[in-house]
């Protein structure tokens, strides 16, 4: 009888403690995933800038975010010397990744590619270097660029990461970032949009170029016009849409007045942030039929951007918050 109560004694003790050890290594569980969520939530902001700035696509972006985000959860947050650090090196290798596909993509693409438009906010303006990497015009730009080429360019000119971090993020040595570093800010500084403009300016040649689509009125345009003004239009084969480039003021106010917009609906054109700049939204009996990008340099209007295809008008609808 002893011998059977000393075999019970023994062997309720250590079952006691594993019992108890759960119970402390699900709250450790929870725990660690409630600070890898905190982590990730106080990050996406910028996460999302990032994956849409290196892809011009925010359906594309949102994905790659969604990739992020499963394989953060899946870190031991102990291995994580600086949160923001690590997220942004999986943001982007992911991004990479995503750029292959939709490379191949656009290859396919019916008719001229421009990046997908955002509502932004108006005190993205007030971040200059911000709004001007997320223009129309400069992700143009970006898109000249190799994969690695941009994603070194906007972890280091936009978001001011060092050679190391940039290094660990792309599979590159710091040596061979400082070289691409180089040869992509040379690339976009020889193509980028040039000429500093005032918030007023931009207004005021945003009313008047809103004022001459419009009307129509030929001299309205011409008057808000830069001589080299160049229009693109995208409308994915699905929404008629200009199949090149129209350069020059004279054939772009034309263009405008002739017919770009339909005068045969009840339409209306509304001043918007379209990418941290001006922009248009255009409806047709009451459904957005289109969004037009502006790029206002010297007080004229240098560039007009007309997003049409359906799938890339979904983020004209409510503001998308972007930081960095």
């Amino acid at each position: 009888m002893s011998e059977r109560t000393e075999h019970t004694t023994g062997t309720a003790e250590p079952l006691g403690r594993a019992a108890g050890a759960e119970p402390v290594a699900a709250a450790a569980r929870a725990e660690s995933a409630d600070s890898a969520t905190e982590a990730f939530v106080a990050h996406r902001n910028l996460l999302f800038t990032v994956a849409y700035e290196m892809l011009g696509s925010a359906a594309d972006a949102e994905d790659v975010l969604q990739e992020t985000w499963l394989r953060w959860a899946a870190v031991d947050p102990a291995t994580v010397r600086e949160e923001r650090a690590y997220l942004v090196r999986i943001v982007t290798r992911q991004a990479l990744d995503r750029m292959r596909a939709l490379g191949r993509r656009k290859e396919s693409y019916v008719g001229p590619w421009l990046p997908e438009p955002l509502l932004t906010a108006p005190d993205v303006a007030e971040d200059v270097e911000l709004a001007d990497s997320l223009s129309m015009a400069m992700l143009l730009v970006m898109e000249t660029l190799a994969p690695v080429e941009r994603a070194v360019f906007v972890l280091r000119e936009v978001f001011a990461l060092d050679y190391d971090e940039i290094a660990e993020a792309v599979g590159r040595s710091p040596a061979a970032v400082r070289q691409l570093a180089y040869r992509a800010r040379a690339h976009v500084a020889a193509r980028r949009p040039r000429g500093a403009v005032s918030p007023d300016q931009t207004r005021a040649a945003l009313r008047a170029f809103q004022r001459a689509v419009e009307t129509g009125e030929l001299q309205s345009l011409l008057d808000v016009l830069a001589p080299e003004v160049v229009a693109l239009s995208d409308g994915g084969g699905v929404k008629h849409a200009l199949l090149r480039p129209i350069v020059g003021a004279d054939k772009v106010a034309r263009l405008l007045a002739g017919g770009w917009w339909r005068r045969d609906a009840d339409r209306s054109v509304e001043p918007v942030q379209i990418n941290g700049g001006p922009g248009l939204v255009v409806r047709v009996d009451g459904e957005v039929d289109g969004v037009v990008a502006v790029r206002v340099e010297n007080g004229f209007v240098t560039g007009a951007y007309h997003v049409r295809n359906p799938e890339k008008l979904s983020r004209v609808a409510r503001e998308t918050a972007v930081s960095r």
